[in-house]
């Protein structure tokens, strides 16, 4: 493997998936045949879903949201937020999670690329709300500004994840590039690795197996992220 030593002066730019979640007990709907939890995607997790079946979209994040809730961070978790402790503003975390793991575990830096579950939005004037701040015990909540339905503040499919050009800065600008719990060959977390190699970052991976584009990776460790990173973590620090 490439040889790197890793300093708090270089820029660190971490993609995490749902592997790092899944051992936090967070499921996914790759793990039940095409399902989230008994429903078909296309229902669940689609503009036209919501337009649909407005109240089952609801039912369904509320209890999503109720998981995510009760979920505790793991230690891959943990160990990025004390990467963070060191390096600052060096180290941004970009996730594909909405469960909002990282942040509990102590992260600042974060980019939630697929939005979070804790949040919602007004279909109508756009307006944003903490789903703390709304009445979730209705079947369709209703903004408080036009009064239009709101939803669940997550990138569905066929949506555009939020903060791409920002993504795109860190991973032009970064030293090392880290992907964690995800097998990252879909788009667009499929060009991030390629796209950081190609502009000189050094690039690590951590996922339960190798994924198809495991060449743009200097470094690969199979196994779990929250067996693993915590001692890759500190060998960097020490």
């Amino acid at each position: 493997m490439k040889s790197i030593k890793i300093t708090p002066k270089m820029n660190i730019t971490v993609l995490t998936g749902a592997g790092i979640s899944a051992e936090s007990g967070i499921r996914t709907f790759r793990d039940t045949g095409g399902l989230w939890e008994n429903h078909r995607i296309e229902d669940v997790a689609t503009p036209e879903g919501f337009a649909i079946n407005p109240e089952l979209v609801w039912n369904f994040y509320k209890e999503r949201q109720k998981n995510a809730s009760e979920a505790k961070p793991n230690p891959a978790h943990f160990a990025l937020a004390e990467l963070e402790e060191k390096f600052g503003k060096n180290l941004q975390i970009v996730t594909q999670n909405v469960d909002g793991l990282h942040r509990k575990a102590g992260s600042n830096n974060v980019y939630e690329m697929h939005g979070r579950l804790d949040k919602c939005f007004c279909i109508d004037c756009f307006s944003k709300y903490d789903n703390s701040s709304i009445d979730l015990s209705v079947k369709i909540p209703l903004c408080p500004k036009c009064g239009g339905k709101l939803r669940p503040d997550i990138i569905w499919f066929g949506e555009i994840p939020y903060y791409l050009d920002i993504i795109e800065k860190l991973i032009l600008n970064c030293d090392v590039f880290m992907v964690v719990g995800t097998s990252g060959v879909v788009y667009p977390a499929a060009g991030f690795v390629m796209s950081a190699k190609y502009h000189g970052a050094v690039t690590i991976g951590i996922n339960l197996e190798k994924p198809s584009n495991a060449d743009f990776f200097d470094q690969f460790y199979i196994g779990k992220a929250g067996d693993l990173l915590p001692d890759l973590i500190e060998q960097w620090l020490n």
